[in-house]
């Protein structure tokens, strides 16, 4: 295995782990309440949720682009 191929694995779990973490936030209570209020989730969340695609697109990316 090369070393592209395990950090593409490693940004590809970061952002599934990260995706996770923003939708467990998703549903907190404080995340709910702004929702029904404004209609938007917290920064926070949002923030999870715009790392873990850029991880994950990144981590395919490498995956994908690291094969010969």
């Amino acid at each position: 295995m090369t070393s592209k191929f395990i950090i593409g694995l490693v940004l590809l779990a970061i952002g599934l782990l990260l995706f996770f973490l923003g939708y467990q936030s998703s549903q907190g209570l404080d995340d709910q309440v702004t929702e029904a209020l404004t209609g938007e989730y917290t920064d926070s969340t949002v923030w999870y949720w715009v790392l873990g695609a850029i991880s994950s697109a990144a981590g395919v990316a490498m995956l994908l682009l690291g094969r010969k």
